[in-house]
């Protein structure tokens, strides 16, 4: 099985050939990898935006909380004031 191998990348043509093939299928998976490679990170990046939306909403959520009214005559007494 070696030696058959070996004959054929010995002879001129059809070791180029070969070679040829095994450059290209390298070529073509090089390819594919960068573009899922490229999938990859375009799904890291929307992630990373959506949990970034979250965390301002949640953000926002907390800080609204802060400022709530602490019993009901506190928040009558903003509803008079025209605070709320």
């Amino acid at each position: 099985m070696i030696s058959w191998i070996a004959a054929i990348l010995a002879s001129g043509p059809a070791g180029k050939a070969l070679s040829l093939w095994l450059a290209v299928g390298t070529i073509i998976l090089f390819l594919l990898n960068l573009r899922r490679a490229g999938e990859r990170a375009g799904r890291l990046a929307e992630r990373f935006s959506s949990s970034e939306k979250t965390h301002e909403i949640q953000r926002r959520m907390l800080d609204a909380a802060s400022r709530r009214p602490a019993d009901r005559d506190a928040l009558a007494e903003r509803l008079r004031d025209g605070q709320f």
